[in-house]
């Protein structure tokens, strides 16, 4: 599932081709991919509408509109976006859920393979995101806060990072690379971090999601990651510990180890990251 990096990427390099640019053409493919309102009303609220901005709240695209409606686009585990030249159409990819044509010719393809990528055009942006946690590279995440908020927390710490509502954009990569970063093992009780600690947290998840948008974001294997012309990220050559079993701690050479939290994959070093502060 794309991350923060990988959604401010995508962000980014949507904004050149559809900020100040309206839609003149709406193709819903697979309705349960716009979650609100019904089709209908969506395809006509977009017709004519012009893109203000392309940006980003957690792991949501946000293009506020100049009718005073806000599109919101959730990827979920594969969906991407294609923009393609008005020369090549809108192609005939079998896992495309919406085509968007623009006023100067471009196609904005929406394709998901799973479909589990949802579509919202709301009034009111908070109507989605009001659930969300700070943003964690804003001026309110701080490690002060941090330490606030983990205060008592009897739950897994790996567990509460990847939770939207405590901090949003957060996700299984990053969180595996900054608890490494950290020296803080998975399995550690939220609460029982002490202030060294989560300090050194609050650096480690800054400093991996900036690396992983100056690199672009991580590309894996499946792919399931690429922008909007076909490229790929180039974070997946930083990664230091994630889909790593096996290999070295490149911190003290132990071998790195995988655990399974809540269906998903952890990485760590035993050493680097031990079970007990």
């Amino acid at each position: 599932m794309p991350e923060l990096p990988e959604v401010e990427t995508i962000a980014r390099k949507l904004r050149p081709a559809l900020t100040g640019r309206s839609f003149v053409q709406v193709d819903v493919l697979w309705a349960r991919t716009v979650d609100r309102p019904d089709v209908a009303r969506f395809r006509t609220a977009l017709l004519g509408a012009s893109v203000q901005e392309v940006g980003r709240r957690g792991k949501y695209l946000v293009l506020p509109l100049n009718t005073g409606q806000t599109l919101l686009v959730h990827l979920r585990m594969t969906g991407k976006f294609s923009l393609l030249a008005p020369s090549a159409g809108p192609g005939d990819d079998r896992h495309m859920r919406v085509r968007m044509r623009l006023d100067d010719g471009v196609w904005v393809v929406y394709s998901d393979p799973r479909k589990f990528g949802r579509f919202f055009l709301v009034t009111d942006p908070a109507e989605v995101l009001k659930g969300l946690g700070p943003e964690p590279l804003s001026p309110e995440f701080t490690a002060e806060w941090l330490m606030r908020q983990l205060a008592g927390r009897q739950g897994e710490i790996k567990r509460l990072l990847l939770d939207q509502k405590f901090i949003a954009g957060l996700g299984n990569i990053y969180v595996s690379e900054a608890l490494w970063q950290a020296q803080i093992h998975p399995l550690r009780v939220a609460g029982t971090l002490t202030t060294a600690e989560v300090e050194r947290l609050h650096r480690a998840i800054g400093t991996v999601l900036g690396g992983g948008i100056a690199n672009g974001g991580t590309s894996l294997g499946d792919r399931q990651y690429v922008y909007p012309d076909g490229g790929l990220g180039n974070h997946q050559h930083y990664l230091q510990i994630y889909d790593r079993a096996g290999d070295r701690c490149p911190r003290c050479g132990y071998a790195l180890e995988r655990i399974v939290q809540g269906q998903r994959s952890t990485y760590f070093c035993p050493i680097c990251q031990r079970a007990e502060p």
